[in-house]
């Protein structure tokens, strides 16, 4: 069966969505699109090659237009919700993208709304879908390098020439936190299997930014256990840009395993390394990855599909998102206070 879905949001990211990753999935079809620029529309449609009669000014419009069985969102985050509600209200699974929102209990209201009614609502955390990640995994779990001690992430990119009239990307709130770090913040999860316990948030703003909130935030983030990760995130960074998952050094009583992540290369899986070193005098050696069928968005999509087609529960459900979107807002809360917040997940 091939999962009918209505896509809502086409600027941006969305467009790119359109174009680039949905066709890439045979386990879908595009049944209606929607976006309420007429240009923005026209455009994709175009692109698409899709019949006029597939095109929305609104979700409300589309869902009584066509016959579909999901809806993908890639709408501005403060929509997710509204737009994930009314897509559950008729029935329809969901797909939406990160931040899932911009509180936990407003995602909460959509979680337990898709429970009550045994409807699927995954968030897109792309970044899990790469095989790095996916082996780091397999390896902690196995007690590839023993206990862990601590774990250092760096993500560095310039992003700063633009005019501020000319890139959204600057008034995204919190671009640094909610925005980029909660991918992180998810693989973080994702990778160790431990939940977030508490975090203390720096973030810094420096005369040369354009951005309206946060473009650089440091972080310790405490981990069941005891375990703590150390993070810098910046958008501000002339040192070597690191690839979009960052560069990420686990360190354990038997060694270290080192790696990175979605480089944003045509070949984005080429740019994919691991690596396991023992003491610090021996050479890293790398580990070999596996091929997925799907990467980024597509993996997660496909999954989506599976899942609506009665396959397992998505991995990056709704209510298991609940804990990426807690940690984040505790970052958030932190670097407004500057003191450390406990990590909150509501019920």
């Amino acid at each position: 069966m091939t999962v009918r879905i209505i896509h809502v949001g086409l600027g941006g990211w969305g467009g790119n969505w359109a174009r680039t990753a949905i066709p890439e999935v045979t386990e879908v079809e595009v049944v209606g699109i929607v976006d309420p620029v007429p240009e923005t529309l026209e455009a994709v449609r175009t692109d698409l090659g899709l019949p006029a009669s597939t095109a929305f000014a609104s979700l409300s419009e589309a869902l009584a237009g066509v016959e579909a069985d999901a809806v993908v969102i890639t709408a501005p985050a403060v929509t997710h919700v509204p737009l994930a509600l009314e897509a559950l209200e008729a029935g329809k699974h969901v797909l939406v993208e990160k931040p899932f929102a911009n509180s936990t209990e407003e995602a909460l209201v959509a979680v337990r709304r898709a429970e009550e009614l045994g409807l699927v609502l995954q968030v897109s955390q792309n970044y899990r879908w790469y095989p790095a990640p996916r082996v780091v995994q397999e390896l902690l779990e196995a007690d590839a390098v023993g206990e862990l001690a601590s774990i250092d992430i760096d993500f560095r990119q310039w992003d700063n020439d633009l005019a501020f009239e000319e890139h959204p990307h600057y008034r995204f709130p919190h671009a640094m936190i909610n925005d980029m770090a909660i991918h992180h913040f998810d693989l973080i999860r994702m990778v160790t299997g431990r939940e977030a316990v508490r975090v203390y948030a720096r973030a810094s703003y420096p005369s040369f930014s354009k951005y309206q909130d946060e473009a650089v935030a440091s972080m310790l983030i405490e981990l069941e256990g005891g375990l703590v990760v150390s993070y810098r995130g910046s958008w501000l960074s002339r040192a070597p840009r690191t690839a979009w998952a960052g560069e990420w050094s686990i360190q354990g009583e038997d060694g270290e395993v080192w790696f990175t992540s979605r480089s944003g290369e045509p070949n984005a899986v080429a740019g994919d390394r691991v690596t396991v070193r023992r003491t610090q005098d021996d050479e890293a050696v790398p580990v070999e990855l596996p091929t997925l069928p799907h990467t980024d968005r597509q993996g997660g999509l496909q999954a989506f599909a599976r899942s609506v087609q009665g396959g397992p529960g998505p991995e990056t459900s709704g209510r298991d998102n609940l804990r990426s979107l807690a940690l984040m807002e505790a970052a958030g809360r932190s670097a407004a206070s500057g003191l450390p917040e406990d990590v909150v997940v509501p019920a």
